[in-house]
Parts: C-alpha cells; structure tokens; sequence
C-alpha cells in the first residue's frame, strides 16, 4: 500500500495523487521492485526498514541519505503487557521523501508546531512525532506499572508479576530504540548542512535532541525503578502466601482439636457425662461446645502467630 502527501499552506495533507511524501506500508512484490528500479534504494537498507529487530543508523549515500529509524508499535490488550519497536526506513533526496514501514502506523498526526516548508521540515515533523510516541507509551507503561503494583500487594498469583517483568522487558527495547534514534539525530546535525537544513530546521533538531533525550533518561528511571523493585515485589508475593498459608493451619488444627475429642468421647459419651438423656438436647450442646473449642483454638494460635 502507497500513501501519498503534498506541502500546502505551511502543513502535510494527504494526498490521492502521487506526491513529494510517498509511505510505503508493507510493499509488495510490484512496490518493492519500484522502490528498487525506480528509486534505486538499496536492497539492505529495504530490508533493513521492514526488520523490527534492525538497529538504527543513519547513511550518506550517492544521491540520498537512507535511517532507519525506531518506534513504538500501537499498543492494544491483546500485546499483554510488551510495548513492541518497529524499525522506520527514511530516505531523503533532493525532491522527495520516501518512508518504508512493515505496518501501518500514523506519522505526521497531531498539532504542527511549525510551517511545514519543504521535505527537511516534513523529515523534522516526523522525527517529532516518534518522540512523542515514545512519551506517551512510556506514560501507559508508568500507569500500568502503577497498577500492578496494586494488584501485586494483595496477591499471592504470579500472573502480575510476571506482567511487570514483560513492562521491564519492554522498557529494555524503549532504552534500544531511543539510543539508536539518538545517533541518528547525532548525524543528521552532523550532515546539516549537506542536508539542507535552514537556521530554522537546525532550531528545532536542537529541539528535537533535547525531547529525545528527556525520553531516554524517563524510560531510563522507570526500568531502574522497576528492576530495583522486582526483588522486592517477588518476596511480597511469596509473603503473601506465607500468611495465606499459616492462615489455612490454624484453620486446620482449630478444626482438627474439636474433632479429636469427637472421636474419642463420642455423642452416647457426651450425654453420659453431662447426664442429659435428651439426645435432641444434647446434640445442640455438643456442637455449641466443640465449636467454641475450635473458635479458641484458632484464636490462641493466631495470638501465638504474633510472637
């Protein structure tokens, strides 16, 4: 699938007509062969855009420069917890701008905080946009977190632990991604000039540089607080079914206590001793009196529990 956008009036609008901005989503066999012939991109770095697990790097090539850029995948229930990176192939020349993705993700959504004016300036939005993803699934990951927490302290399952060890895991691939997005931002400063960038452009790649590297010291707190806690948070799950379990003991022997004189004494024994012939009236008594047995016994346990 080909998406197309066109510059007007200071912003990127799409376009049904083939435009200076053309997205490539999942090429084909017929679209790969364009991007190959037509535009000449080299085959690795084709191949390189559609690889999630591919590093980000930036090169200057003859006529063009070819980045491979990281972000973060749309997120839904079904991820269970794993916040997914996807690589971004970018490849500027001088009258367009080609972008290769594996999947369909928006790109230039949001408010425009300058006049789109030329390819350079779409290239900077998009760099911005990413940023911004990442801000904002590091958020989600903070409020899952949050919760988790919650749930762990009153659970004795491993199912929420094992969630935040995919939350960690997924901030290990956010900290990846944003390095190598950092690099890349790194040559692109280093190329300005080669690129074409205006005292404009550079203004807001000095943005640009600062928001990503506020991004990658955030994901970087929230997976040292999360490793640092996960010790922590795996003994509360087994405290917790420490209690759950001396709580279940004291159940059972304040049980077993009672039953012990049942057995031995019996029902016929209990209305001997107590001389009451009524067995309608005697039953009721025995259970009163067991019960109060048991009821003690699980009280004087749970006292000793606390020495």
């Amino acid at each position: 699938m080909i998406r197309y956008y066109r510059i007007e009036s200071g912003k990127i609008a799409e376009s049904t007509l083939p435009g200076p901005v053309a997205i490539y989503v999942a090429p084909n066999e017929a679209e790969t062969k364009e991007l190959l012939e037509v535009h000449k991109l080299d085959p690795h770095n084709l191949q390189s855009a559609l690889d999630p697990d591919e590093i980000g790097r930036f090169e200057l090539e003859e006529d063009h420069i070819a980045m491979i850029l990281k972000r973060p995948c749309n997120y839904s229930s079904k991820d269970n917890f794993l916040f997914r990176v996807m690589s971004a192939g970018v490849f500027l020349f001088k009258e367009k701008l080609i972008v290769v993705l594996a999947s369909d993700i928006p790109l230039f959504e949001g408010k425009q905080a300058t006049r789109t004016n030329n390819l350079q300036d779409v290239l900077l939005r998009m760099i911005y946009v990413i940023i911004n993803h990442f801000m904002g699934h590091l958020k989600v990951i903070n409020m899952l977190s949050e919760s988790l927490e919650t749930k762990i302290n009153t659970s004795i399952e491993n199912k929420h632990l094992l969630n935040m060890f995919t939350l960690e895991k997924s901030l290990v691939y956010f900290l990846s991604a944003l390095n190598d997005n950092n690099s890349v931002i790194s040559k692109l400063k280093s190329y300005a000039a080669k690129i074409g960038f205006t005292p404009v452009n550079l203004e807001l790649l000095e943005d640009i540089i600062i928001d990503n590297s506020q991004c990658l010291t955030l994901a970087g707190t929230y997976s040292s607080i999360l490793s640092g806690l996960m010790d922590a948070r795996a003994s509360l799950v087994s405290n917790n079914l420490n209690v759950m379990m001396k709580n279940l003991n004291a159940i059972v022997i304040a049980v077993a206590v009672p039953s012990f004189f049942a057995g031995v004494g019996g029902m016929s024994e209990f209305s001997a001793i107590t001389g009451i012939r009524n067995w309608g009236f005697a039953y009721p008594v025995f259970l009163a009196v067991m019960g109060a047995i048991g009821v003690s016994v699980y009280y004087l346990i749970k006292k000793f529990e606390n020495y």
